[in-house]
């Protein structure tokens, strides 16, 4: 199962043996960034992946998210990752460029997906080894993504009239998101970014900022979606794609319930213990047989809509976020 339940380790945590190969990788792709025109580079994260799909050949990828500026694109934020795949369309950033040129192209009036800037492929040796680089750079957001916004510092600041257009944005982005024919298989508070500033002061909670979502590495299209083994990030994953079923337009639904619970209250509807063994096995047990909380008196009005999203069985689920933002309207 591919777990995108945390972001990758910043500079600081990362472990001595990445540690140390970042030394020797991150003034490469600095290098290259430089060429290419950026300037002001500052890396924030970088991860390993081990590719263990093929029996004979374990590969090691590494991705990265990095800072900078360029003078025809402003602040931008790279995504890069270094592989050995020769084959350009095998690349897991290559792909999430073609799922949100893709989405971007039948966007209407609403912006469902922050613009690809750029999308370089170089050559680089590094680690005594030859290296694709792919580098995917999008505008930079200074005020992140939604997540932060539901920290235990900066929640009790959400007023209900904020939180009720949060919820409602989400929702029609989702809702344009499967219209455009593209299902996200990610839905999450740190997967919709925050395009302009989120004002905090409760004088003034009728501005808000346009919601964008982001990270189309396991998008898929809705007509066409795998049966492979689930992917996703576990807190927000469907009953049913435990159980091995393909994505859907209700395992989006699903996760979007989840994601409406934990607007409204601060915290999600499921929880497991961090520090578990066997935290996937925990997970799968909240999500298929632990019962739907109920929410606070204030939120009641919203009970019956998450009943309905997070049903464990997907013929008692919404058929869609069309019908789903209907009920929203009536809240």
């Amino acid at each position: 199962m591919k777990n995108s339940a945390s972001n990758p380790p910043t500079i600081q945590a990362i472990t001595q043996t990445l540690r140390m190969q970042a030394e020797e990788l991150l003034p490469k792709v600095s290098n290259v960034l430089t060429k290419l025109g950026y300037h002001e580079i500052s890396h924030q994260r970088i991860s390993q992946q081990n590719d263990d799909q093929n029996q004979h050949v374990k590969t090691t990828n590494y991705q990265g998210l990095t800072r900078a500026r360029h003078s025809q694109f402003g602040r931008v934020m790279i995504k890069w990752e270094l592989s050995h795949d020769i084959n350009h369309k095998l690349s897991t950033l290559s792909y999430e460029v073609a799922a949100l040129t893709a989405v971007s192209h039948s966007q209407s009036t609403q912006s469902i997906v922050p613009p690809a800037l750029a999308f370089e492929t170089v050559y680089v040796n590094v680690l005594q080894q030859r290296w694709q680089l792919n580098l995917l750079a999008m505008p930079y957001y200074e005020n992140g993504s939604l997540a932060p916004q539901l920290s235990n510092k900066k929640y009790p600041l959400l007023s209900d009239e904020k939180k009720q257009q949060i919820i409602k944005q989400v929702a029609r982005l989702i809702a344009n998101l499967h219209k455009a024919g593209w299902l996200h298989n990610d839905i999450k508070p740190s997967n919709v970014l925050l395009d302009s500033f989120l004002q905090n002061s409760a004088d003034n909670s009728n501005i808000m900022p346009n919601l964008l979502l982001t990270d189309f590495t396991l998008a898929e299209n809705v007509d066409k979606p795998s049966t492979a083994n689930p992917a996703g990030t576990p807190a927000y994953l469907a009953p049913e794609r435990w159980q091995g079923q393909g994505a859907t337009v209700q395992s989006d639904i699903y996760a979007f319930g989840i994601m409406l619970y934990e607007v409204l209250t601060g915290a999600r509807p499921f929880k497991i213990d961090n520090q578990s063994c066997e935290s996937l096995n925990e997970w799968a047990i909240q999500h298929c047989q632990q019962s739907i909380p109920t929410l606070p008196l204030e939120y009641q009005g919203y009970q019956g809509i998450i009943n309905k999203a997070l049903a464990k069985r997907v013929e008692r689920r919404y058929r869609s976020m069309e019908e789903l933002l209907k009920d929203l309207k009536i809240v």
